[in-house]
């Protein structure tokens, strides 16, 4: 068994724990009283001793939390061995009740170890499953935005492309090296640029008919989402010193202005209004844009 399938299963084993843990009190009563009620047979606690015995001895899962050297993991790792000791000797002594009792004890504390010496561990596969989601979704869009951009004849596009594959091969490089939160964030660059591109082809007159909006409420929610997209991407592909700019200063004032006045007309539910104020704030938004030399078609 490798180490992270050891840790994975002992973190998902100590999630089962916990979950066990917050059964309402009667019910734990119930089952408590039910199993205090069986005679424990000895034949499976021996078993289980020798089972626990390499658990916390000789398992990649102790390896791991050895070699972590979490002084607090180390010692719920140690009181976890105390555990089974106790229990090899309550059941020496014929008391099996005793020593199952011992080795459920002895179960918890080391998977509470194993938490506390994996915690990284168990993040960076996280971040790599985030990275790996969002460089799909990434991919999808670019394939979707070249298509409509074909069907347009869109001009810009080459260069948006570009920034895209640009932002895709950054994160490729960072996550070589197993760098996954580093690689999201070059690629999340990548996924707004995607996203703001592609909203952009589709409020064509052409492609906004084709998206067939039930109301202008609906269109009103799809207009919000492209606003907040190149909100982001003032964020993340505008720098302080650009955002400075008194030119470009001016239009993020003016499409924050508009903003405002979008959300004001959507509060009283004036759809329409509301929808015409949040593209002119966007399109003050993409003049920022262009203006610190980042183009999106639109």
């Amino acid at each position: 068994m490798s180490k992270k399938i050891a840790i994975g299963l002992a973190v998902s084993l100590l999630a089962a724990a916990g979950a066990l843990a917050q059964t309402p009190p009667a019910a734990t009563e119930s089952a408590a009283s039910r199993l205090a009620a069986q005679k424990a047979d000895p034949a499976q606690a021996a078993a289980n001793m020798e089972s626990v015995g390499k658990l916390l001895t000789s398992s990649s899962a102790a390896r791991q939390i050895e070699s972590s050297k979490v002084p607090e993991a180390m010692q719920r790792h140690a009181r976890a061995r105390d555990l089974h000791r106790e229990a090899k000797a309550a059941l020496d002594q014929g008391i099996p009740e005793k020593a199952a009792a011992l080795l459920g004890e002895a179960r918890s504390t080391f998977f509470d170890a194993v938490r506390l010496a994996a915690p990284e561990e168990v993040t960076a596969k996280k971040y790599e499953n985030d990275y790996l989601l969002r460089v799909e979704s990434v991919q999808a869009l670019l394939g979707a935005y070249k298509r409509i951009s074909d069907e347009k004849a869109a001009k810009g596009v080459a260069d948006t492309v570009a920034q895209i594959d640009k932002a895709l091969a950054a994160g490729a490089a960072l996550a070589k090296d197993r760098k996954f939160k580093e690689a999201r964030t070059e690629v999340d660059r990548g996924y707004l640029v995607a996203k703001a591109g592609l909203t952009n082809l589709r409020s064509g007159d052409t492609l906004v008919r084709s998206l067939n909006f039930a109301n202008k409420e609906e269109e009103y929610h799809y207009e919000l989402d492209r606003n907040n997209t190149h909100q982001m991407l003032i964020k993340v592909l505008v720098d302080e010193k650009k955002a400075g700019d008194e030119m470009i200063k001016s239009f993020l004032n003016k499409g924050q202005a508009l903003r405002v006045q979008a959300d004001q007309a959507a509060a009283s539910k004036s759809w329409g209004e509301a929808v015409r104020l949040l593209e002119e704030a966007t399109t003050e938004l993409m003049r920022a844009i262009r203006n610190a030399g980042i183009y999106i078609p639109g």
